[in-house]
């Protein structure tokens, strides 16, 4: 089994890879969808339309990307046995960050679909940079391992 986990680190580092390229743009391009969704009146043909595109998102594309990102990123790090190392724990914060924010993503999603969201498009043009910024967090903290 040893030998298989070895010969298997590049695959698995790829998909990792991929997992959070797709995570990410999922989680970018959600509340820019919400901001045009609040930009329609809740009842029009356009609402409908931004609330299916929110949902497809939201199942097909963040949430099995998320899992495979969680599930590839845990073997990495049990494989590289990083998790007392400082950086790590910057990263698994700004990941667990990531992951509440997809949660609050999911409600304001089901809040926009039944017309009962009180943020505004101004708001979620905001809350579409903590990605990003999570997003930075991490990356530093795995490339230059500051701690």
């Amino acid at each position: 089994m040893g030998d298989w986990i070895s010969s298997s680190y590049l695959w698995i580092k790829a998909l990792h890879v991929f997992a959070i390229i797709a995570w990410m743009a999922g989680l970018l391009y959600l509340p820019r969808l919400f901001v045009y969704h609040r930009g329609v009146d809740t009842k029009s043909e356009a609402a409908q339309l931004f609330q299916v595109m929110e949902y497809r998102l939201y199942k097909i594309i963040i949430v099995p990307a998320m899992f495979l990102s969680l599930a590839s990123g845990i073997f990495l790090a049990t494989m590289l046995q990083v998790w007392s190392s400082g950086w790590f724990h910057i990263k698994l914060t700004c990941v667990v960050g990531l992951v509440v924010l997809q949660h609050l993503f999911n409600y304001w999603r089901k809040q926009l679909a039944i017309g009962m969201c009180t943020h505004t498009a101004p708001f979620f043009r905001l809350i579409n940079e903590v990605p990003s910024l999570l997003l930075i967090v991490i990356i530093i903290s795995v490339i230059i391992k500051p701690f």
